[in-house]
């Protein structure tokens, strides 16, 4: 069985609708419309997505183009008390304010899930491809709200899973690369070339618009994208629940 690609392009929001051209002028070389966006219904809660702006019909038009739609999220911000020292620990070290479905109870987690995925399917006019969790970071209450949705697939950093039956659908961290400070920005440049070239079945790649600030991380992202591409399928999550999972 082929190795695979699965490309994906965060926080797709009005708000970063140029870094998002840019983003998809630098991966269609590599992976066609292969690729997933991960949509922001209302980015920190002042960028909202209006049905009928020409915003909308973009989503549209790229999604009728094969681009996958997946939710991430709904405002992108994590307003929630963490109780627990775990999580307070999480939400500080591994996102800048942002795991918004860390703290979240089951009925609020379950009420964004479905307002969000409502507000995709009625712009795209197609079922969403999936669920991912800003930051990669869910709480107790996200994944029990999941649980209980219509969601087919959800990610974390580490795997792909089914959230109906709780399968693993594939394994392994994303590359992905960070810019909040110059130590963040030099060890994600060195991860990438280390994890470009990993022997892992499905291999995930996820870029963000801040990326498109630092041209170091623009080069290495085409790079990455070059070496996996040649030796990987590019492919689209959706393939991993019709296929099954795929073991390390």
């Amino acid at each position: 069985m082929a190795r695979l690609l699965l490309a994906s392009i965060h926080d797709v929001s009005p708000r970063f609708e140029g870094e998002v051209d840019r983003l998809l002028d630098l991966l269609r070389p590599h992976v066609g419309d292969r690729l997933a966006m991960l949509v922001v219904p209302n980015h920190w809660g002042d960028a909202p997505i209006v049905p009928g702006s020409g915003f909308a019909t973009r989503l549209r038009s790229w999604a009728d183009a094969g681009i996958e739609m997946f939710l991430h999220g709904f405002y992108h911000r994590d307003d929630a008390r963490h109780d627990r020292g775990r999580d307070r620990l999480r939400a500080r070290l591994m996102t800048a304010g942002e795991g918004e479905f860390l703290g979240l109870s089951r009925a609020e987690a379950a009420r964004r899930i479905e307002q969000g995925q409502a507000l995709i399917e009625d712009i795209t006019g197609q079922p969403i491809a999936g669920f991912v969790a800003p930051a990669w970071l869910y709480g107790a209450g996200a994944m029990e709200a999941l649980a209980s949705s219509s969601i087919p697939i959800a990610e974390d950093h580490m795997r792909v899973w089914s959230p109906a039956t709780g399968a693993r659908l594939a394994n392994g961290p994303v590359l992905t690369w960070a810019s909040r400070t110059p130590l963040r920005l030099a060890s994600s440049l060195a991860a990438a070339l280390l994890l470009r070239r990993a022997p892992w079945k499905v291999l995930r790649i996820g870029v963000h618009p801040p990326d498109c600030g630092h041209p170091a991380l623009l080069r290495s992202i085409n790079s990455t994208f070059q070496a996996a591409a040649a030796v990987r399928q590019p492919s689209r999550y959706s393939g991993l629940a019709r296929d099954g999972a795929f073991k390390i």
